[in-house]
């Protein structure tokens, strides 16, 4: 398979993309420095800094991000599939391998780096998504519309009940959140690891992955039907339409991100910000890039594009960097750095990411590990520096 040709990117595809990486980073930033998972992430900020800070994060970032990947992740499979086919490859033990790959770079990034990785839960919605590539473009959007909105509301309807039962659910948690400073901050390697594995399997067990595959798996196959539709390159030339909806979306979406502020900071409130406010910004997010892409001043994207364009390689040198700054392995600061700092630390990573990101880009053709990624994917070498780029 030889290497896209430039005029064949999506430009917009790839802002979007590393727009994601940047929110990515902001919102996990919490767990590399803090014990997020652990906390009531409303009380335990309280200084006027961090006070300030933790309800812009959880309004225009939180659950914002991940959603966007996810459907911009559905959208590049189908890219994928349909030029491979194209080549006469098959696609479905193609995608396999393609899912492969990002498995095992997954387990060994959750289990050794950090316990917030995302790629396992891809790769196992990626290959539950290969069983439904063939639907048309429309179905696949109804299919994933119903797979998400149903179960979640349905588990609003759960939560709403246990909290009228149980009112403090923060009381039933057990872990010790100093010990878990503890570990991170000054424990050996071998102690990390092991915190870090409880960690990842509190989140990633037998009765908390139907909850992420139903977070996840329809985002897929809502993105694959949008590329089917090519919906993206439609809104390209309908630039009023794309701001329209760009406003609906992000001004219903912050409303529901804004119920905790207004209602109750309850599980209840917070999982109807995240899972039904989140994906409704992610989309005018997507907009807003879609429409700066193509504006006069679609310049200004650039660095989106380059960085969108290494996804996997930033992704995970932002768990490598950051577990290095936080960890007792590297220099310790774990749950000794405010929120505000740990901010401006993750907006600083992200600019040197974009500056590493342009240099490699003019030799190479891709990024170390979208090198790796494509040769496991098509068996074939691809090609390494751009000079010999067919």
């Amino acid at each position: 398979m030889q290497s896209l040709n430039e005029n064949r990117r999506i430009h917009s595809i790839d802002a979007m993309r590393g727009f994601a990486l940047f929110g990515i980073l902001i919102v996990n930033f919490l767990s590399f420095h803090s014990p997020y998972t652990h906390i009531d992430p409303f009380n335990y900020w309280d200084k006027a800094g961090d006070s300030t800070v933790f309800p812009i994060i959880d309004v225009f970032f939180q659950a914002s991000f991940y959603p966007l990947f996810s459907l911009l992740f559905g959208y590049g499979v189908m890219i994928l599939k349909e030029r491979a086919e194209l080549k006469g490859v098959h696609s479905p033990l193609l995608l396999a391998r393609r899912f492969l790959f990002l498995l095992i770079i997954g387990l060994c990034h959750a289990l050794f780096i950090w316990h917030g990785d995302i790629l396992v839960t891809y790769a196992i919605a990626g290959f539950a998504l290969i069983l439904f590539i063939e639907l048309s473009g429309k179905l696949l959007i109804l299919l994933g519309l119903l797979i998400y909105i149903i179960p979640n509301l349905l588990l609003v309807g759960i939560l709403l009940l246990t909290l009228y039962i149980e009112p403090d659910l923060s009381a039933m948690m057990t872990t010790s959140v100093a010990d878990i400073v503890q570990v991170y901050q000054s424990g050996t390697w071998l102690e990390i690891v092991r915190q870090n594995i409880d960690d990842w399997l509190m989140n990633n067990n037998l009765a908390t992955m139907p909850i992420l595959m139903i977070s996840i798996l329809p985002l897929f196959l809502i993105g694959a039907g949008l590329r089917k539709l090519q919906v993206v390159e439609k809104l390209e030339q309908r630039r009023m339409t794309a701001i329209v909806l760009m406003i609906v979306f992000l001004t219903t979406g912050y409303l529901i991100k804004l119920l905790p502020y207004f209602i109750s900071t309850n599980l209840a409130m917070q999982y109807i910000q995240d899972i039904f406010g989140g994906p409704l910004v992610a989309v005018g997010y997507s907009l807003l890039i879609l429409v700066l892409v193509n504006s006069k001043i679609g310049i200004i994207t650039k660095p989106l594009q380059t960085i969108g364009r290494l996804s996997m390689t930033n992704y995970l040198m932002q768990s490598i960097v950051a577990t290095c700054l936080f960890y007792s392995y590297g220099f310790g600061l774990y749950g000794n750095v405010s929120l505000l700092t740990g901010t401006m630390i993750a907006i600083i990573l992200y600019v040197c990411q974009i500056l590493f990101s342009i240099i490699w880009m003019k030799y190479f053709v891709y990024g170390p590990f979208e090198w790796c990624w494509r040769w496991f994917t098509y068996w074939q070498k691809p090609s390494t520096f751009k000079r010999i780029q067919k």
